[in-house]
């Protein structure tokens, strides 16, 4: 269940701003801005802590070893007089500033980390929870893998940003600030020189950044493009192995994973070009430190060098340039982090804020039924509105009958019921369940009333309890046990090596098709609804194992609003109504024995499968070419069918 906080969050208003990173700090970020403020608080202290030592060791040389006097008058007077007590004191103070350093160090990594992995828990979650709400029309048009790429590796490329690229920014910042400040303090003169690579290094940065932030986003693209092939394959490892290709996927993912290397190695060719670059750009700005410096102390002063350089403030400003030098270099890379979380960020919100097209309104009213009866009124529906696959589909299913929806294949059987459930919304048309239309009522009571048995049964990766209890999580032992013997699977969950604790295998590998088909149907029992889909339920398996899910399923379908799609006639001989469905348009309807009588589309469909093909008119052997035909190019086309 979402709990109020996440959606407040995914309820926001989708992308206001030019740039997704405020969007992601200002609705994820806030909620942890403490973390963020502790966080960036501690690696103040820490850096400035970070900047003691070289001004200490400065101050003790002139100090110790040339006698000069403490160039703070304020202290002058509280500090030991003897070389000896003053070197206790510049020990200490060392040590405090290692310890103040080590200590707010860490508080910086625990507050930076928890900000960094509660912002990218959350945003996965999200994003996760608004893309699983979405129609199924959106996951026709994706792939897995592309979508497994935007929840993992670019929510992953946020965190390194939240967890690196803010604690390496705050740490630059402080760090650069803080030397240019006790530069220029000490010695305004040689910290014009120290300054001189930065408006450099601003240049280049600003240049690389343009460059390099479109060829990042593409790279994220080429790499979504071969997750998704990776992904593919894996799913379909037995066909392959089965058609022996592998030389053939081989190829072609050797073909996607040349265009993201491609794409890759143009983006890392100007970021390895931009960074030796900024170094030798810092090293020529400290090399011409150290000379203009160590010239002034030999020499004494020339030119706009003026005034004393005493030996003790040339060490600290060595030391403190050197420390200049390498943050400054490292500026480049919090850019680099900084272009791929904006580039992933993007990606993320342009999934977060996908539209539904099946839309329900917020005060919609939940579903309530009475005897569970479903109207089809003059229904059109195409998943490509230029070819629709329903053309004026009406028929009636009384409360409590059971339905049976047959035709040839693509005749649009398995589209009839994802309407009904609001997987789609019909183009023309409408849907009523006790004469109220889908529309106008909530989706979760919509489909929470319909209990759906696919051809295919899916089975998540788990125990086979866990799968009969999946839409009643709450379920007893006993209850899930009662399901599976109503479903005639209680046999062979005994015989498993673990009984109902056995896990299945991703998609229920280990069981067979007859074996997932019961556990599906199991599934439904004990989801208990008041309207039933068959889709193909039994086309998959030999004919003892349809013998004993058709047991199973006139037990559950008595007294229950039911729709059986099926290939296989014999499954709906005894339903209640027929309605056969050709080319998208209801041809004939009525009972089993009425549509024999009928001799037309449905007695024909008869003859073929009870193997009396011999007499079949030519008009139909003609129709049911032209249908293979019509199936075969839009199956080609990456087209839908049932």
């Amino acid at each position: 269940m979402v709990n109020e906080e996440t959606s407040e969050r995914a309820a926001l208003p989708p992308r206001d701003g030019p740039n997704p990173m405020w969007r992601l700090f200002r609705t994820y970020g806030r909620p942890h801005a403490r973390h963020l403020r502790v966080g960036l608080l501690a690696s103040l202290v820490a850096r400035l802590a970070d900047l003691v030592p070289p001004l200490l060791l400065g101050l003790a040389i002139d100090t110790l070893f040339f006698d000069r006097p403490v160039p703070f008058p304020v202290l002058a007077d509280r500090l030991p007089a003897s070389a000896v007590g003053l070197f206790g004191v510049v020990v200490g103070v060392l040590a405090a500033a290692f310890l103040v350093s080590s200590v707010f160090h860490l508080v910086r990594g625990r507050a930076l980390n928890r900000f960094a992995q509660r912002v990218q828990h959350e945003l996965r979650v999200d994003t996760y929870d608004r893309m699983q709400r979405l129609d199924t029309a959106f996951f026709d048009d994706k792939q897995t893998g592309e979508l497994m790429s935007v929840l993992s590796n670019d929510v992953n490329n946020l965190e390194q940003f939240l967890m690196g690229g803010i604690d390496a920014a705050s740490r630059l910042s402080v760090t650069v600030g803080g030397i240019l400040v006790f530069l220029f303090l000490m010695n305004a003169p040689l910290a014009v020189v120290a300054f001189l690579p930065v408006p450099l290094i601003a240049y280049f940065t600003y240049r690389y950044v343009g460059i390099y932030q479109p060829k990042y986003a593409e790279v994220r693209g080429r790499l979504a493009g071969l997750l998704a092939r990776l992904e593919n394959n894996l799913g379909g490892i037995r066909v392959i192995k089965s058609a022996t290709a592998e030389p053939f996927e081989r190829d072609r993912v050797e073909d996607a994973s040349a265009d993201y290397h491609d794409t890759y190695w143009d983006a890392i060719r100007v970021s390895t070009t931009f960074f030796p670059i900024l170094r030798v750009i810092n090293g020529v700005g400290f090399v011409l430190t150290f000379a203009v410096g160590g010239y002034w102390v030999f020499f004494g002063p020339f030119g706009p060098f003026q005034g004393t350089l005493t030996v003790g403030t040339f060490v600290a400003f060595v030391f403190l340039a050197q420390n200049l030098v390498w943050p400054m270099s490292e500026f480049g890379e919090v850019i680099n982090i900084y272009q791929r979380a904006k580039a992933s960020a993007a990606r993320v919100f342009d999934l977060a804020d996908e539209e539904p097209a099946v839309r329900e309104d917020e005060d919609a009213p939940a579903l309530r039924l009475v005897d569970g009866s479903v109207r089809y009124e003059g229904v059109t529906f195409g998943y490509d509105p230029d070819r629709p696959v329903l053309r004026d589909v009406s028929f009636e299913v009384p409360g409590g009958t059971t339905l049976g929806l047959v035709g040839p294949t693509g005749a649009g059987k398995s589209t009839v019921v994802e309407l009904l459930a609001r997987m789609y919304d019909p183009d023309e048309g409408r849907i009523t369940v006790d004469g109220r239309d889908v529309r106008e009522v909530s989706v979760a009571s919509l489909r929470g009333a319909i209990g759906y048995v696919s051809q295919d049964a899916f089975l998540f990766h788990g125990t086979v309890r866990e799968n009969i209890a999946y839409a009643r999580p709450e379920a007893t032992d006993a209850e899930v046990e009662a399901a599976a013997r109503r479903a005639h699977a209680d046999g062979f969950v005994a015989n498993l090596p673990e009984g109902y604790d056995t896990t299945v295998g991703e998609r229920g590998v280990r069981l067979s098709g007859g074996q997932r088909q019961r556990i599906s149907i199991a599934r439904a029992i004990l989801q208990d609804p008041e309207i039933l889909v068959f889709d193909e339920a039994t086309s998959a398996v030999d004919t003892e194992t349809e013998l004993l899910i058709q047991r199973s399923l006139a037990d559950l379908t008595a007294d229950r609003t039911t729709v059986v799609i099926a290939h296989r006639l014999s499954t709906v001989r005894g339903a209640d109504d027929i309605v056969v469905l050709e080319d998208g348009r209801v041809v004939e309807e009525g009972s089993h024995d009425e549509l024999i009588a009928r001799d037309g589309l449905y007695a024909n469909l008869w003859a073929v499968q009870a193997g009396a093909i011999e007499g079949l008119p030519e008009e139909f052997v003609r129709r049911a070419t032209e249908r293979a035909a019509v199936v075969e190019a839009r199956t080609d086309g990456g087209g839908q069918e049932d």
